[in-house]
């Protein structure tokens, strides 16, 4: 549990469960310690004796349709996708619930923010970001934490599943190209003859300007000569008779 804070840690510890959370993923997956922490709370709405210990795949849906319905009972804002995340042993999403959970039981926030902001994306990408480049997934490893074999038997659509394992190898060659882009030297990544090339362009343009500025002027100075002003004289005449 050293996932949690100290503060949580002890507020797990006062409920004084049957079971202890050593590593929350696994041991929060068939939501049998979910429950137990709400009957601490709601002892005659959620009753233990209609949840299984079991971590078949039918116990751990049991659990969690009971669970589906209370949170619905009460208006919890606990989604799907966040308990689907805790039954398919999902990092991210475990510890999500269990800042949800935290926040419901004790009107109290996280004592610091161990996870992203709630998603409903049940990939690790965030947490791989966070974690140093010897550390993190290859692309097989990271279709294997991402999609589970249970999430496999509990939807079993082949198009929809391989639509997720391309999103994951996808998002996994973008980190990987972040990665050499920041780290080169790392990678062993050498320039190309363009890049160590010199740019001349912006001599070339500075040359151009340079040389169209006389121009110009001349130009505008022609302009102001042919702007002339012309003023009507009236001249005084002497008058003639004519003689009959």
């Amino acid at each position: 549990m050293s996932e949690f804070p100290r503060e949580v840690l002890m507020w797990i510890q006062s409920l004084d469960l049957n079971s202890k959370i050593v590593v929350p993923k696994w041991d929060l997956a068939n939501g049998y310690l979910i429950a137990e922490i709400f009957n601490r709370y709601y002892p005659f709405e959620v009753e233990m004796t209609y949840f299984n210990k079991g971590s078949s795949l039918y116990a751990k849906q049991h659990n969690w349709q009971e669970l589906s319905k209370f949170f619905k009972k009460k208006k919890f804002d606990i989604s799907q996708t966040c308990i689907d995340g805790t039954m398919f042993c999902k990092e991210t999403q475990c510890m999500q619930m269990m800042q949800l959970i935290y926040k419901i039981l004790t009107d109290r926030k996280w004592p610091f923010s161990v996870v992203s902001p709630i998603s409903d994306d049940l990939c690790d990408y965030d947490y791989q970001m966070r974690l140093p480049l010897h550390a993190q997934s290859t692309a097989t490893k990271s279709v294997k934490n991402n999609i589970m074999f249970t999430e496999l038997l509990v939807y079993p659509n082949q198009l929809l599943n391989a639509r997720k394992a391309q999103k994951i190898i996808d998002r996994h060659m973008e980190l990987r190209l972040k990665k050499r882009v920041e780290d080169p030297e790392r990678f062993h990544v050498h320039p190309t003859l363009g890049q160590q090339t010199v740019r001349q362009q912006n001599i070339v343009a500075h040359k151009e300007d340079v040389e169209k500025a006389p121009l110009k002027k001349a130009v505008s100075d022609s302009i102001n000569d042919m702007n002339v002003r012309f003023k009507d004289i009236k001249l005084k005449q002497p008058f003639i008779t004519q003689l009959q």
